[in-house]
């Protein structure tokens, strides 16, 4: 897990989270298939927890070109949230 400093414009309202950044965590691996199957878009997502309240959850994660970006926003568009 690294330090990962959350965007400004987030609504998790801290300044940073722990992110596991590990390209074959089964997490990360699995989620390419599980959105593909149930929302039809490549996109995937990493395990973070917020250390300021023990809240765990994904990070989305979007695949654009040949870098990767960490995107919150991509997954709230795409499930309508």
């Amino acid at each position: 897990m690294k330090k990962w400093r959350c965007p400004p414009a987030s609504s998790w309202n801290v300044e940073f989270q722990y992110v596991c950044f590990n390209d074959e965590c089964p997490y990360y691996i699995n989620g390419w298939e599980w959105m593909k199957e149930k929302y039809n878009h490549n996109v995937s997502y990493r395990y973070r927890i917020n250390p300021f309240n023990n809240e765990s959850g994904p990070l989305p994660v979007c695949l654009t070109g040949y870098s990767i970006i960490e995107s919150f926003k991509a997954f709230l568009d795409q499930t309508g949230n």
